[in-house]
């Protein structure tokens, strides 16, 4: 389990790709319409979800000629309970989490 929390962990450490989560929670997305909002090639949002894929926090389905991407919320609940267990974030809410990493951690935006 230390293996896959690390994972999800530091698919989280980036602010691209918590902006791509936020925007999944919404709905299922074209490859291209994540794309869209940032200013950082195709080919980079690539790697992004590659990051987000292997840590299990989205899924990808090629339909037609169209690579679409679906978050799988399921995956940070290791994360959510490892969180938990420490008391002081209970219940744990991801939007105030993001917030705090956002101030903590530099922003990186550009690199996968």
């Amino acid at each position: 389990m230390s293996a896959h929390l690390d994972t999800v962990f530091a698919a989280l450490g980036d602010a691209t790709r918590r902006r791509i989560l936020t925007m999944l929670l919404e709905d299922d997305m074209a490859v291209t319409d994540v794309a869209e909002p940032f200013d950082i090639s195709l080919a980079a949002i690539s790697k992004h979800l590659t990051i987000l894929a292997g840590a299990g926090l989205i899924s990808q389905e090629k339909r037609g000629r169209v690579k679409w991407c679906k978050l799988e919320p399921d995956a940070l609940r290791d994360a959510s309970v490892w969180m938990q267990s420490f008391g002081q974030f209970e219940p744990v809410n991801l939007d105030a989490f993001e917030r705090f990493l956002a101030q903590e951690l530099p922003d990186n935006s550009d690199t996968p």
